[in-house]
């Protein structure tokens, strides 16, 4: 079976991977990958790298990124993924091809799929984030698939509800659970040799994305964040730096600036899965609104202060703590969660086999 697995961003390939080494290692798939957004940037730390020195092979690099990061930017990027992508189906042909989670640029090039009638199997779909765009995304990417990979039953179910069928839909748990059980994750002593970050010390892992609903308030979104880390003491921030989303690069700016005058915060482009495991693994809590605060801190049974509503919707377990974007709110958030103690049941997310049930599920269907 051949197999084109679409791949943007740094974010979407750390959570592919597992999934990735099983059907490389499958003789019977034949596995390419098709790389584009940011992945081919230097701004955004030319993660294309990380595939490349993984070893996967890379059939088709397509540029789809413009400069800048006003809604017409991103429409325009849009239109320019689809109309290269478009070349990429007319002369290479799949069986089936994966895409996950909700971007813009993967909307953009599953959208131009359909003429083709090409078969697309999505994961991460049914699930909600109301504070971004992604999710009217997320959910086209499922109109357009055939077949479905979830989370959880919740998001099964939801699936269902969208595509008005339960067929081809799956519970198969998160790919990124298994990343988690399947690295051999950096101690602290290998993760200083490696980034010069001593995760010895209390550490606040930070990742904050724009909101790309109400976008004309991630000015001050932004502003609040950046006086609450200010007012932080005891702790050393690591900070990761946002997608290329509507306003991101004003947050970008805004964060490195704070960096560059922070004796106790550095800032890290991408530290690829296992890095960025590692660092979760062993930080104090997370601060921010990243969607893996809710799977794969979930996992660590980590903290997670969860700032306002680009990840609303989701499923809220006992590890997160919402917060308003404010200043006070913020540090007040951050006495509660120094009390938190973790007392979480079985996994919702899977039994970190998520990928080995994605390939039993395609060689039935194959084999029918």
């Amino acid at each position: 079976m051949k197999i084109g697995v679409l791949t943007s961003s740094r974010a979407d390939y750390g959570v592919y991977l597992p999934l990735l080494r099983k059907l490389s290692s499958d003789p019977d798939f034949d596995v390419n990958l098709l790389v584009f957004g940011t992945h081919l940037s230097e701004k955004f730390g030319n993660t294309v790298s990380f595939i490349e020195s993984d070893g996967f092979h890379i059939c088709n690099k397509i540029q789809t990124l413009v400069d800048g990061d006003s809604p017409a930017d991103i429409a325009i990027s849009i239109s320019k993924t689809i109309s290269g992508f478009a070349k990429v189906w007319e002369n290479n042909k799949f069986d089936l091809i994966f895409a996950l989670g909700d971007r813009y640029e993967m909307f953009a090039a599953v959208a131009s799929t359909v003429p083709f009638n090409i078969q697309v199997a999505h994961l991460h779909g049914g699930e909600t984030t109301l504070g971004a765009i992604d999710n009217m995304f997320r959910h086209s990417i499922t109109s357009m698939s055939k077949f479905h990979f979830t989370a959880t039953e919740i998001y099964k179910n939801r699936v269902a509800e969208i595509t008005g069928s339960e067929l081809n839909v799956y519970n198969t748990g998160a790919l990124s659970i298994e990343a988690i059980y399947s690295l051999k994750l950096l101690n602290i002593t290998e993760f200083k040799s490696k980034y010069r970050i001593d995760l010895s010390l209390p550490t606040v892992m930070v990742t904050f994305h724009p909101e790309t609903v109400e976008i004309e308030k991630n000015k001050d979104y932004i502003s609040e964040l950046i006086a609450a880390m200010k007012a932080m003491t005891g702790y050393q921030i690591v900070i990761t730096m946002p997608n290329a989303d509507t306003m991101g690069l004003l947050i970008r700016n805004k964060l490195n600036t704070f960096i560059a005058q922070s004796v106790n915060v550095c800032g890290i482009e991408s530290f690829g899965s296992l890095g960025y495991l590692s660092c979760m693994k062993h930080c104090k809590f997370l601060l921010g609104n990243t969607s893996s605060g809710f799977i794969e801190a979930y996992a660590f049974q980590k903290p997670v202060i969860n700032l306002g509503n680009r990840q609303k919707g989701r499923l809220i377990t006992q590890n997160i703590f919402n917060c308003q974007i404010n200043k006070v709110a913020i540090l007040e958030c951050i006495e509660m969660v120094e009390k938190f103690r973790p007392d979480m049941e079985s996994n919702i997310y899977g039994d970190g086999n998520a990928s080995g049930k994605i390939i039993d599920i395609l060689k039935k269907l194959k084999a029918e």
